[in-house]
């Protein structure tokens, strides 16, 4: 799955929180947010305390808020992807310690085979139709 394909699927299942989400999709939609987030950190700086920067400032957290929800969404799918359950994304609220399980679960590679949440995504991007 490339980077274009993996946004587009996170944001058309944008509140879809049952199935599975590849390894590529959550990393490169995760890497689309910090793309978004650099941007207009930049701008916000090039900009300043005027007007524009604002502006810039007041775009950048309508982004973050719109991108919340889908973001979420393809965390829970993650987590389904390696046989966890999505409630597992709240473990992130232990700090330091829950952030480090959820990157190594992230980096895991998925669960073989169909799982409780669904087929495995990457099995199924092979099949030849």
């Amino acid at each position: 799955m490339g980077f274009k394909e993996a946004i587009v699927t996170v944001l058309s299942n944008y509140a879809t929180f049952s199935g599975r989400a590849r390894r590529s999709e959550y990393w490169y939609f995760t890497l689309f947010n910090l793309l978004i987030s650099l941007g207009f950190g930049i701008l916000s700086t090039v900009f300043g305390d005027g007007f524009l920067g604002t502006v810039v400032l007041m775009l950048a957290r309508l982004a973050s808020l719109a991108l919340l929800v889908p973001g979420l969404a393809v965390c829970w799918r993650r987590l389904h992807d390696i046989g966890k359950s999505g409630a597992w994304y709240f473990i992130v609220l232990i700090p330091i310690v829950g952030a480090i399980m959820l990157i190594v679960w992230f980096c895991r590679d998925s669960q073989p085979g169909e799982n409780a949440y669904g087929p495995n995504p990457k099995e199924n991007a092979w099949t030849v139709t």
